[in-house]
């Protein structure tokens, strides 16, 4: 029976040994909160207080320093836009320009790379009106597909203006008249004075 008894004594003495470190830690806490609110009491500021306050310089960058009164300018009230003003419309070119950057022939699409945007859009071969390949130059128009904006109607692009002659198929440019006086002059002959004995 006595090793019974010990058993039991020793596990209330450890239950009220870390009961006891609890209740200190708990106190310990509860002290440290005090202090901090104190601490929080003495150091408060009111909003009246100079470092509550805040300017904002003619940059928008927050400053404490106020304002020089020399350097503000007059604003006049017609001159004040509220809103967004209204653009004007802008002409619209639905016809894009670009370059076959990748195309898959076997699987049935690529991409094309716009010269004006530099911006990557997906081409699909039921998209085409003839065979395109890579580096191609296209003209095409966009739409919203299911996974982002999308080429259609996108064809080979062709400059319509006329090639200039090649400098070897022009004829000669006709001589110049001083060069066919001289001949003329030869034909003309002066009339000859008789011969003198």
């Amino acid at each position: 029976m006595p090793t019974h008894y010990n058993t039991i004594h020793l596990a209330r003495s450890q239950q009220s040994f870390s009961k006891r470190e609890r209740e200190l830690k708990r106190e310990k806490k509860r002290k440290e909160k005090e202090i901090k609110k104190l601490e929080r009491q003495e150091n408060k500021m009111t909003l009246d207080s100079d470092d509550m306050i805040a300017y904002v310089d003619e940059f928008g960058q927050v400053t404490s320093t106020p304002p020089d009164p020399s350097t503000r300018v007059e604003v006049k009230l017609e001159d004040i836009e509220i809103g967004i003003p209204k653009r004007e419309e802008e002409e619209y070119d639905p016809i894009r320009t670009g370059i076959v950057t990748f195309f898959n022939e076997s699987k049935g699409f690529g991409f094309i790379r716009d010269l004006e945007t530099q911006e990557s859009v997906f081409v699909h071969v039921n998209n085409t009106k003839e065979e395109v390949r890579e580096n191609n130059k296209v003209r095409f128009e966009t739409e919203q597909g299911p996974r982002g904006l999308a080429a259609v109607k996108v064809e080979i692009w062709r400059d319509t203006a006329p090639a200039p002659a090649p400098a070897a198929a022009e004829e000669p440019a006709p001589a110049a008249p001083e060069e066919e006086a001289p001949e003329a002059a030869s034909e003309i002959k002066p009339e000859s004075s008789p011969p003198t004995a």
